[in-house]
């Protein structure tokens, strides 16, 4: 089956052909579900790589956004704008990081390449431990700590960069030992590499030794956070303390931004960091009403319990090999190719779900308020797919 979308000459020339797409085109969203132009309507299980995190077209997420819109957009960082006071006060309350700091931008891998920048500046050195199987973005500093040598350009490895076995502490002590790295930068959950949770005891001696060592210890909860493991943050289910924490893509639920929180040990200078675009008067307003919905429909509760019941359903077909991931975070692992079954739950059962890096394993990240009858319906049709 060969659905990919073939753009017509009047564009083919005009759009620069980096993404292979499917032959739809959802024109519309309510919950947790997109229609197409013919009114098709479609399950959503991936949220647009888990940046729908409290639903399409939220009413209330609708609202703020139009009600701000209607007073001012945008004006640059030379300016007061409380809305960014309240975002950054209703996100360290609702996530307990309630000793940080937020620096706001405008995606995951801008979050991730500030908080590469920053741990320099703090440490003065340059060399980041990062994991394999890792993603963190496609900028400069960023992709250099990704897993994967085809998206980088040479102009992109500038400086030394280990890329650690997952769960293996022994040679992350070794590097570490040298006192020349400057950061560790782990995934709360991997998601792109096929949703691998770190062991507990793991972070916990990762984050032990980069205090011992003076490594600045960030961790990565760009697809992890909001709530979707559970936790607020995916690397709260240890008892660690990080001394960054990036974030984006349920943050406002489709509106583009990014940012990463501080702990407050460490000083901020006039400078160091900077964004045209980051904390605009309009994303802060998608981001308050996220937090806010988060709060008032107990998302973060609610993806636990049926996070666990849908895990659950999922162990018990016997043709998948692997279930892992926490909460509204989920991979399948087939033990095979799953491009054929992904198009039959697209286009035969009209259920969008997520690949990953493993070309074996599905990703699974459904709005946070997906409900039990759309998880039960998912399993119907994967059961027959």
């Amino acid at each position: 089956m060969n659905n990919t979308i073939h753009r017509p000459p009047s564009t083919v020339h005009r759009l620069f052909d980096v993404y292979p797409l499917f032959d739809i085109e959802p024109v519309r969203g309510e919950g947790c579900y997109v229609y197409d132009a013919e009114g098709v309507r479609y399950l959503d299980f991936y949220g647009g790589h888990a940046v729908i995190s409290v639903g399409h077209s939220h009413p209330y997420y609708v609202s703020k956004i139009s009600e701000q819109l209607q007073k001012i957009s945008f004006y640059s960082n030379s300016v007061q704008n409380s809305l960014q006071v309240e975002l950054a006060h209703k996100l360290t309350e609702l996530s307990g990081c309630q000793d940080y700091r937020l620096f706001l931008c405008n995606s995951g891998a801008e979050a991730n390449e500030n908080a590469l920048k920053l741990a320099s500046f703090v440490t003065g050195k340059t060399k980041i431990i990062s994991f394999k199987k890792g993603f963190h973005g496609r900028t400069s500093a960023a992709v250099n700590v990704t897993d994967s040598n085809k998206i980088k350009a040479p102009i992109n490895t500038t400086f030394p960069a280990e890329i650690h076995e997952w769960n293996n502490i022994d040679t992350v002590a070794a590097s570490l030992a040298q006192d020349d790295v400057c950061a560790v930068i782990i995934e709360g959950i991997q998601g792109i590499g096929g949703i691998h949770v770190p062991e507990k005891a793991f972070l916990e001696q990762v984050e032990k030794l980069c205090t011992q060592h003076g490594a600045i210890l960030i961790l990565d909860e760009v697809q992890s956070g909001y709530g979707r493991s559970g936790h607020f943050f995916g690397f709260q289910h240890a008892d660690i303390e990080a001394d960054i924490i990036s974030m984006a893509k349920g943050m406002a639920n489709g509106f583009p931004i990014g940012g990463i929180l501080i702990h407050e040990k460490h000083e901020a200078k006039y400078g160091m960091l900077g964004s045209t675009f980051g904390g605009n008067h309009l994303a802060c307003a998608a981001g308050i009403a996220v937090l806010d919905i988060l709060k008032n429909e107990n998302l973060m509760e609610y993806s636990a319990k049926l996070g666990a019941y849908f895990i659950e359903k999922l162990k018990a077909i016997p043709q998948i090999k692997e279930v892992r991931g926490r909460g509204l975070m989920i991979g399948i692992d087939m033990g095979e190719p799953i491009k054929s079954l992904r198009e039959k739950l697209l286009y035969r059962d009209k259920i969008f779900t997520g690949s990953s890096s493993d070309p074996n394993t599905i990703r699974l990240l459904p709005p946070l308020n997906i409900t039990k009858n759309e998880v039960d319906y998912f399993i119907e049709k994967f059961t027959v797919a």
